[in-house]
């Protein structure tokens, strides 16, 4: 039963920090759309900085689970990366999107993004790390510095998150499948053996 209490504040403030933001949203309001009374939220949050924090890690852990049996799926490693890539993409427009204001806002915070980002980052480089070994070892990539080449893989791509969000691809011309294609192209041409 604590564990139901605490995910339904932390998805009650998910909803209210998307319509009202979340400098509008009080702790009294999380306490009357979840029917519970403050003292029940500050039993399980100090403030609404760390319930903040518990909705950002939920929304990022959800880009995890979009991820996590992808080295698993009996497909060429080539395609397990572009599958990470792409899908990660579409996860990461589906949150920010989900969570309304934060289209506006959520990306003119630096703060805010490395936050999000910091929930994920070692098991977004660890799934791309079992990858890109699988690859290795099979002989199709050629890399010598795995877990490096994971970890600046995925800061790259984190440097097209906004772009692919606010659709700037297409406003210059690349449609999705060709964007598809030319990341395939840039990323395994620089690996492929």
């Amino acid at each position: 039963m604590v564990l139901k209490t605490r995910d339904k504040l932390i998805e009650v403030a998910r909803q209210l920090f998307a319509v009202k933001g979340e400098e509008n949203t009080t702790m009294n309001d999380i306490a009357v759309a979840s029917e519970k009374g403050r003292r029940t939220i500050y039993t399980y949050f100090k403030n609404k900085k760390e319930i903040l924090n518990a909705v950002v890690k939920t929304e990022s852990d959800k880009i995890v689970d979009k991820l996590i049996d992808i080295p698993g799926q009996p497909i060429p490693p080539e395609q397990k990366l572009m599958n990470f890539i792409f899908i990660r993409f579409e996860t990461i427009k589906e949150l920010v999107y989900r969570n309304g204001s934060l289209r506006a806002g959520f990306f003119r915070d630096i703060r805010k993004v490395d936050r999000a980002r910091k929930a994920t980052i070692g098991k977004e480089v660890n799934i791309l790390k079992q990858i890109l070994a699988e690859g290795v070892e099979k002989g199709i990539f050629r890399i010598r510095h795995i877990e490096e080449t994971a970890t600046v893989m995925l800061l790259a791509l984190q440097g097209m998150d906004v772009a692919y969000v606010r659709n700037n691809f297409a406003e210059l011309g690349i449609e999705k499948l060709k964007l598809r294609e030319y990341i395939k192209d840039f990323i395994l041409h620089g690996i492929k053996a």
